[in-house]
């Protein structure tokens, strides 16, 4: 692909690509906070209904490579619309066996078609974004996730607040799913009018490019992927430890809440800057200062838990959190456009994102290990450390296999 083919303009990505991932984001936003809520109603105890809610990374983590087969083997449409589908019959399964292992079975589609979804929506920007602006608009789709996500619970807590009832929350997915589809038929097919994202091939033969795209690409795997699988394992830390550590500190509920809500905006705001940054300067000016934020931040909270005034601490480290995490708002995803090949990504994509997302889902054992064998500021303390070995990776091996060039240069 040249910046010159195909013609490209941001009005001709907004609504097929943009729009089908908030509607999808926003419904996923809506159901996440109800979860365990609906299996502890249905008799879970707290510790079954952790483990139904994490059956949406598990699902994830599971769908991530067949992903990249389905992309290839059916386009990049077709594959959405089959995750919307996916993500529907789940939560239809879900309300009509008023079980929690029906809920397990539903929240794990769900997972599984967050996976073809986001490679779909990936493969397609990585083929036909010019390379000048890639970031932007990759940072803009991550900031429309972030976006649905974050209206989401609102959409939840006003339909609970009518009915009485988490289980409804349910169908606000589902219609989501279904505006998705309509969307995606009735809008021109943006693989019709760019050219297919991954042309559609043989499934013997797509299936043999996700292995093989493994091999082919297991050092830049190895090196810019478990940096990147850091910066993703650091991120969902920090999910993490911030409610345990108001609680952990005594601040009260509704005060942490305003705090952590304060830094969940900074970062939303902050995408678009993110890929201003990465288009301009080079991808390492977004990544390293996310990195190192989050990683001080971390450290921050691990020295000042019993600290007086440990409440302004955790503040600031909120802050600081949302600062850095926006600053570094889509560049998992741009890095692993700038790495895949461009006739065919996303077989590729699909080994790239298994490694971000099993950092993602290794860090909140990774905090559950350390602060039962220790206590939470060691826990806080070693995903600060980790955090500046994926900087340190980050700096020795980008430059190697993303080598940066101005854009007017």
């Amino acid at each position: 692909m040249t910046d010159s083919t195909p013609a490209f303009s941001w009005r001709s990505i907004v609504l097929p690509a943009y729009l089908p991932t908030l509607l999808f984001s926003l419904g996923e936003g809506a159901i996440i906070p109800v979860i365990p809520v609906v299996a502890t109603e249905r008799g879970a105890s707290i510790a079954l209904a952790g483990l139904v809610a994490a059956m949406l990374m598990v699902g994830q983590l599971l769908g991530d490579l067949p992903a990249g087969w389905l992309v290839a083997r059916i386009g990049e449409r077709n594959a959405m619309i089959g995750a919307a589908m996916l993500s529907a019959i789940g939560m239809v399964v879900a309300l009509a066996l008023p079980s929690v292992a029906a809920l397990g079975i539903g929240v794990l589609l769900l997972g599984l078609a967050t996976a073809v979804f986001g490679l779909a929506r990936h493969a397609f920007l990585t083929s036909f974004v010019p390379a000048r602006i890639r970031a932007r608009a990759l940072s803009t789709l991550a900031g429309v996730f972030r976006g649905g996500w974050a209206v989401g619970p609102f959409v939840a807590a006003a339909i609970i607040s009518a009915t009485g009832s988490p289980e409804t929350v349910f169908w606000v997915l589902v219609g989501a799913c279904v505006a998705v589809i309509v969307v995606l038929v009735l809008l021109p097919d943006p693989e019709r009018v760019f050219g297919a994202a991954g042309r559609p091939v043989p499934a013997g033969e797509a299936q043999h490019g996700v292995i093989r795209a493994i091999v082919d690409h297991r050092a830049v795997l190895a090196r810019v992927g478990t940096g990147i699988g850091l910066l993703a394992a650091i991120r969902a830390s920090r999910t993490i430890i911030l409610p345990l550590w108001a609680v952990s500190i005594g601040m009260p509920p509704e005060a942490a809440a305003i705090v952590i809500g304060v830094s969940a905006t900074i970062d939303f705001c902050l995408f678009y800057v993110s890929g201003q940054v990465m288009d301009r300067f080079g991808r390492l000016w977004s990544a390293i200062p996310g990195l190192v934020g989050l990683s001080v931040g971390h450290l921050i909270l691990a020295f000042t838990h019993d600290a007086p005034g440990n409440e302004a601490w955790f503040t600031f480290v909120a802050l600081l959190f949302g600062v850095a995490n926006g600053l570094s708002s889509g560049v998992l995803m741009t890095l692993g456009s700038d790495l895949a090949p461009k006739g065919h990504p996303s077989a590729f994509l699909a080994a790239y994102r298994t490694i971000a997302d099993t950092g993602q889902a290794v860090a909140p054992l990774v905090v559950a290990g350390v602060t039962l064998v220790a206590s939470l500021a060691a826990a806080s303390a070693t995903m600060g450390v980790l955090g500046f070995i994926g900087a340190g990776m980050l700096l020795r091996w980008v430059p190697r296999y993303v080598p940066w060039k101005r854009p007017d240069a």
